[in-house]
């Protein structure tokens, strides 16, 4: 008997209007649908009259959930994976059932769509050819400011954050980053009382205290990129490059020297190359 499909289905982040035709789909055609919270989720399916049964999967039972849900798929059965809301995997329980699937070698196959991530980066307007997501930070003070010490990073940085955490972590961006730095918060994204506002970080703090909505609600920030590093010169990128080589292709070793010495990936992509011919 061949085995049932994967499907992890991304659902609307807040407008129930934003569910693709092939999210839907996937979500009548499955034989379950695995979802953080089955009220969220039968929200969503009683607006389309969508009868699939569902089965909780969040993290106090995702390992149980799983091993429940690739009986189901080895049996030829379908499953939908989903989350609260957004793209399942991102800051949300289900990596673990896609993992186990492709151990299982059954195919796991994305139905692409919302995600408050993405839509927040695509309404900052900070030009950048990527981003570094990092999800939640840790909801204690000291550990949440030394994360963010390893988060300085020359590209936008994306953070989900709680509404009562939302003024602390502005606090310690602002102690770590400085007043300079842009910050774009993203409150209630696609739902009726979606803010948008990119401003320094030095004013974030009043955006916030402004209007007492503003401590309620799903926040997304993106922080701007920090300054480029600047080249080390204590440290010969030639060699870093040529010592990196012993052990990693020519697009890793490049991207570590890089990394290490401040020097622009592509010049050092370009020395790999020549230097593997």
């Amino acid at each position: 008997m061949s085995t049932g499909i994967l499907y992890v289905v991304a659902t609307p982040i807040g407008n129930l209007g934003d569910a693709s035709p092939r999210a839907l789909e996937a979500l009548r055609s499955a034989q379950v649908i695995a979802c953080e919270d089955t009220r969220v989720t039968r929200t969503l399916l009683a607006r389309n009259g969508i009868g699939t049964p569902t089965l909780a999967l969040h993290e106090h039972n995702e390992r149980q959930a799983a091993a429940k849900l690739l009986q189901a798929l080895r049996a030829g059965q379908s499953v939908a994976l989903v989350s609260d809301a957004g793209t399942p995997g991102l800051s949300d329980p289900g990596a673990l059932l896609v993992e186990e699937a492709h151990r299982a070698g059954i195919r796991v196959s994305p139905v692409p769509g919302p995600s408050a991530a993405a839509a927040a980066f695509s309404a900052s307007g900070f030009a950048a050819n990527g981003f570094l997501f990092a999800g939640f930070l840790p909801a204690a003070g000291s550990a949440r400011r030394k994360a963010l010490e390893a988060l300085d990073v020359p590209w936008p940085l994306v953070l989900y954050e709680a509404p009562h955490r939302i003024a602390k972590t502005v606090d310690d961006l602002l102690e770590r980053l400085g007043p300079e730095r842009e910050v774009t918060i993203a409150r209630e994204l696609t739902k009726k009382f979606e803010e948008i506002a990119r401003l320094p970080l030095g004013s974030a703090r009043a955006w916030l205290a402004a209007d007492s909505h503003r401590e309620q609600g799903e926040f997304v920030l993106v922080i701007a990129a920090g300054p480029e590093k600047r080249e080390n010169r204590n440290v010969d990128p030639q060699a870093v490059l040529e010592l990196l080589l012993e052990a990693l292709p020519p697009g890793d070793a490049a991207r570590l020297a890089a990394r290490i010495t401040g020097t622009p990936r592509n010049a050092l992509y370009r020395k790999a190359l020549e230097r593997t011919k």
